[in-house]
Formats: structure tokens, C-alpha cells, sequence
């Protein structure tokens, strides 16, 4: 019997390129090989397509991070699907590990689409609404669940009048957080403890994004739960509580990827009502944006016991020690069983336009 050829695609033109490539490593390493065959394809950070063999070196090497570097036989991406050096590489499924901009904002779920060629995750709107920070908070707030207060801020309102903005800032009190609407691993994010720290942390914030979230800094603790659609329907995971090092202030890019800055405590120590209410309103969240396959959603939990959602991850960090395989790990699902219901998912998704 033949083997299911799944494209592990990796890389990408965003901030997240690196993360992605560890991503695709964990796969690869994880992925069950006497059913699927994986078939390598990185994009480089310009935006090269290349084919890469599968012993490509994908992991963090004496803290060097992996990239995908453009000299390798190059991937033509069509609606005739994908293909190298005039071969045609017969793709069953395309398990897109990219994070971030040209990755898990639909714009590849969309190619996907118009390819016709089954794909691991959400599909395009979900993808898109989800990466948008700014257009995911009023869907779960219309869905019930409790966001930050905050607004955007664009570059070209900064630059118009900076005073108005700031001024409309201090309403929300200080300390605020400052991120990019569309960024992701906590790139261009900054907490921002008074007026004065305000313009540099716009400034740079929006190198990464034209748009600006600025929200009330919630103090509670970090709660994140991994949501995996296996038998027909979204599940949530054991709930787990991000730990991070006393040497830094928030999780931040550096506390997420450098080793030993931060550690997951699963189960997360939170009274048992509250652990259901996040399983509950994380699959909630999943169903208001319309996801598929996988999620990370991310929650803080007050101190007086409010539930507040961050965000929703449609291509969460998948290393294997990344938090959404620890999550569904503690839950009784291996790294490999993961990958093998995501690859069962797209094959029977139906959220696509036509319904596939």
C-alpha cells in the first residue's frame, strides 16, 4: 500500500522563520512513517520555494537557530500543485508549519485552496481573522468570553497626532502592553510602564506591524490549552500554567525560545471550575473564529478569578517540547499521535469555501 506524501513546509517570510524550521524538524522526526511520507519544502526568508532532503539540519545548533537557505532545487507552487525540476511531486496533504505573516494568516491556506490539496489547520478566514489580533477580540467577545480593553493604534495616527494617542492611552491606566496586531512569538511586544516609555515601544512596534494593539496589562497568571479535532470534533487539553524566569518581566520572545527562561506547570494549580471554564471557552473560542485541526489559545487568569482570553493560535510553536504537544502530552496524546490526527483532520476538514 502506497504512503500518504505530506509536504512539510517550512520557513517563510516572517519574523517566526526560525521557529518554524524547529517546527518542521519535530515533525519530521515525530511523524508516523509507515503511513505517510514526508516530502521537505522550506521557503526561504525571500521567498524562495526550495525541495530539501529530509536530513536538512532543522534544530538549534550551540545557539545558532536553522534557516532555509535558498541553494536547493527549486519548488514551483501552482493551482497543478507542487513540483521540482519538471517532476511533479504528488502531494496527498500539505502540513504548513509556518508561524506568522505568509504562513497561518490564510495567505498559503488560500493557495491550498486553489490547488485543491488538503491542508493541516483553519482555513483561510479563520487563519486571517485569527493572526489579526484587532478583528479576533470582537469575535470573542460576541462569543462570550472576555477580552482586554485596548484599541489600535496605526502608524499613521502616531505620526498624524502622537498626543491625542497618548493621551487616549492614559485612559486605559498604565502599565499597558504594546504589540503588533498581526506579529507573533511576542516580537515588537513591549510592556510599557508610563508615558515615558510610550514612544519608543510604538516606535518599534511598528516596524513589525502598521497596526498597534494597546491594551491594560492584566495582571493574573499565564494559562494556556491546546485544542486538537480528532473524531469529527475540537477537544481541549489538560490546562497548563506558563512559568516564566525571574529574569524577565513578561513572555517575550527571548523568555519563549531561550533555554530554561520559562516552563509550563501542567495541570495548571488553578481551582477546578476555572480549569473547565478555560477547556470550555477555549473550544468556544476555536468554534467563534470557524478553526480547524489545531489551536493554541492563550487566557489570563486574574486574581480575583476572571477568565480574559489573549489570543488564539492557529499554528501554535510544534517542537516537541514545544507547549501545545506538553499540553496534549499530559493529556494522554504522544507528539506522533498529534501529528497523525491533524493528518486525519485534513483530509476530512469541511470548512474549506466548497465545503472539501
Amino acid at each position: 500500500m502506497s504512503k500518504t506524501r505530506v509536504a512539510i513546509i517550512c520557513g517563510g517570510r516572517s519574523s517566526e522563520h526560525e521557529i518554524s524550521c524547529i517546527s518542521a524538524g519535530g515533525i519530521l522526526e515525530g511523524i508516523d512513517r509507515n503511513t505517510y511520507e514526508p516530502i521537505l519544502i522550506g521557503i526561504s526568508k525571500e521567498g524562495n520555494w526550495v525541495l530539501l532532503p529530509n536530513d536538512y539540519p532543522l534544530s538549534i545548533v550551540n545557539g545558532a537557530l536553522p534557516h532555509v537557505y535558498p541553494n536547493a532545487p527549486a519548488v514551483v507552487a501552482d493551482i497543478a500543485g507542487l513540483s521540482s525540476q519538471g517532476k511533479n511531486l504528488d502531494i496527498d496533504i500539505v502540513f504548513p508549519v509556518l508561524h506568522g505573516p505568509y504562513g497561518e494568516d490564510g495567505t498559503i491556506q488560500g493557495f491550498c485552496e486553489m490547488a485543491d490539496i488538503p491542508y493541516v489547520g483553519s482555513g483561510v478566514l479563520a487563519s486571517s481573522v485569527a493572526m489579526d489580533k484587532s478583528f479576533a477580540k470582537p469575535i470573542f467577545a460576541a462569543a462570550g468570553i472576555k477580552v482586554a480593553e485596548g484599541f489600535v493604534v496605526t502608524k499613521e495616527e502616531w505620526a498624524k497626532d502622537k498626543n491625542a494617542c497618548a493621551k487616549r492611552i492614559a485612559t486605559l491606566g498604565y502599565p499597558v502592553f504594546v504589540k503588533p496586531a498581526r506579529g507573533g512569538s511576542s516580537r515588537g511586544t513591549h510592556k510599557v510602564h508610563n508615558a515615558d516609555e510610550l514612544e519608543k515601544a510604538i516606535t518599534d512596534t511598528h516596524i513589525f506591524d502598521r497596526k498597534a494593539i494597546v491594551e491594560n496589562a492584566v495582571i493574573g497568571k499565564e494559562i494556556e490549552c491546546a485544542v486538537l479535532e480528532f473524531d469529527g470534533f475540537p477537544h481541549a487539553s489538560v490546562v497548563g500554567e506558563i512559568k516564566i524566569s525571574d529574569a524577565f518581566e513578561f513572555y517575550d520572545f527571548e523568555a519563549k525560545y531561550l533555554d530554561g527562561a520559562t516552563s509550563i506547570e501542567l495541570p495548571a494549580p488553578i481551582p477546578a471550575d476555572a480549569f473547565k471554564d478555560i477547556q470550555e471557552k477555549a473550544v468556544k473560542a476555536f468554534i467563534a473564529l470557524g478553526c480547524a485541526g489545531l489551536a493554541r489559545v492563550d487566557f489570563f487568569y486574574s486574581a480575583n478569578g476572571e477568565i480574559i482570553i489573549n489570543e488564539l493560535n492557529t499554528m501554535p510553536g510544534f517542537t516537541p517540547t514545544s507547549v501545545f504537544p506538553k499540553m496534549w502530552a499530559a493529556s494522554g496524546k504522544s507528539y506522533t499521535q498529534i501529528i497523525s490526527a491533524l493528518l486525519i483532520s485534513a483530509l476530512t476538514r469541511s470548512n474549506g469555501v466548497l465545503g472539501n
